[in-house]
């Protein structure tokens, strides 16, 4: 929604090998986009490929902005990032923040900004109005929910997380592709989709959403 990614164009996730990463990928895939990648070593380069990643960077042994130019970069690092992700972008190039895991701060050429045309975004989610959350559920449900029903798009699940549940004392995994209700308000008792075979019910857009 606020990049604009189209088939054709050439998209750069950093971070590829993380939840995020994991779900844009396929999602720029499924656009037609040439998806390239920044990873952390030869295994993560190897899931991210098998995720359908075109080209994976080792950011330790690699400059990412050597490969570019890219119509649009999903950035959750920022700091010094700032500078290489602007020279790498193309012309009209689209670079959305929504991450700062290398700091809050970083320099920028105007000039070289200027003469790409190039926009910076930066976005989140939490502080947003309901309104707008909504708006966002609907995107998804319009426009992501057909690829994860179509198994264009899958979740990726690392680790399972454990968690107690209705101070009872039972134990439950959390399942990402459970959303039939919030996870707070799921009963361990209730066996989840994961478990049971089923399939997931399809969300329905709300004035409220999660």
């Amino acid at each position: 929604m606020t990049g604009v990614l189209k088939a054709g164009e050439t998209f750069l996730m950093h971070g590829g090998a993380g939840g995020t990463g994991t779900m844009a990928i396929q999602i720029a895939k499924a656009c037609g986009a040439r998806v390239v990648t920044t990873v952390g070593g030869p295994e993560q380069a190897a899931r991210v490929r098998d995720l359908g990643a075109d080209l994976a960077i080792d950011h330790r042994n690699e400059d990412f902005a050597e490969h570019g130019p890219y119509d649009v970069i999903l950035d959750v690092i920022g700091g010094h990032y700032l500078q290489r992700n602007v020279r790498s972008l193309a012309l009209e190039g689209r670079r959305v923040v929504i991450g700062l895991q290398n700091g809050l701060e970083g320099e920028l050429n105007l000039a070289e900004f200027l003469f790409k045309r190039a926009s910076v975004h930066g976005t989140t989610l939490r502080s947003r109005p309901t309104g707008q959350k909504a708006a966002i559920v609907a995107e998804v449900q319009d426009h992501v929910w057909p690829l994860i029903e179509n198994g264009s798009v899958q979740v990726v699940i690392d680790t399972p997380r454990w968690r107690t549940c209705c101070g009872s004392g039972h134990v439950a995994t959390t399942h990402p592709t459970d959303y039939r209700a919030p996870r707070s308000r799921r009963c361990p008792m209730r066996p989840s989709p994961r478990l049971t075979g089923r399939s997931p019910t399809r969300p329905q857009v709300a004035s409220h959403p999660p």
